[in-house]
């Protein structure tokens, strides 16, 4: 990977609409040249896939919370990830050093919903115990930043 790619990588995580001649124009290549390079960057894995920003309370999901996982100690970690995974309120599940086996990013309408979704994860198999902090505002995610150069 080289300084082009990079940049083009910056670009479309800025705007993933940009058109393979607006990437062109910005790089300094032709728009062939850009769209081989992105369907390469696309085929190694590297951009994974474009998405849409959503205001989330204009689609209903107002409540947005971090959950931390400990599993229990004979937990199956293959398990329990595959638990969660069925639950589609979980937007993003990382896997972390500490005490905490996951940390969840979770969307949902109302703290009713949070409540039946936590209950639910400590209901699965291997979860020992939760830690829930609720967001009250979000001031930015998703901000993209410049890999190293």
């Amino acid at each position: 990977m080289d300084s082009i790619d990079r940049r083009l990588i910056d670009l479309l995580r800025e705007n993933g609409r940009l058109s393979y001649a607006e990437l062109a124009r910005k790089v300094g290549l032709s728009a062939p040249a850009v769209h081989e390079r992105v369907g390469k960057l696309e085929a190694a894995g590297t951009i994974r896939g474009y998405h849409a920003e959503v205001e989330h309370e204009a689609i209903g999901l107002a409540v947005t919370a971090l959950i931390g996982i400990v599993e229990d100690s004979g937990a199956d970690t293959d398990d329990v990830l595959a638990a969660v995974r069925t639950m589609p309120e979980i937007e993003s599940c990382y896997f972390m050093a500490g005490v905490e086996s996951y940390q969840l990013i979770v969307r949902v309408g109302t703290i009713a919903e949070l409540e039946q979704l936590i209950v639910r994860i400590n209901r699965t198999r291997g979860v020992a115990s939760t830690r829930t902090a609720i967001a009250l505002s979000t001031k930015w995610e998703n901000r993209p930043q410049a890999g190293p150069s």
